[in-house]
């Protein structure tokens, strides 16, 4: 799906559902600067896409988290079998 669409005074356009839209935030000096610090990113826009990136990654581990104690393997599951390729 693309095209071009309208989100109140927000005119984007729209390729295989990806919505890419200009956001204007109030960052923090001392917290960018101590981000850059950290982070391998040339430029802010760099920086706050590897820190949502990376929170994006912390969610889904706790997500996975959760399952603990939720899950049943069959009975005669070998997993450290499977590690050895055997």
């Amino acid at each position: 799906m693309s095209g071009y669409g309208r989100h109140g005074n927000v005119l984007y356009y729209v390729y295989k559902e990806v919505y890419k839209l200009r956001t204007n935030i109030i960052l923090d000096d001392n917290i960018v600067k101590t981000a850059f610090r950290y982070s391998k990113a040339k430029t802010k826009k760099d920086l706050i896409h590897e820190a949502l990136r990376e929170f994006i990654q912390v969610k889904q581990k706790l997500n996975l988290r959760d399952l603990r104690g939720k899950i049943e393997f069959k009975q005669g599951y070998d997993y450290k079998k499977l590690r050895k390729g055997a």
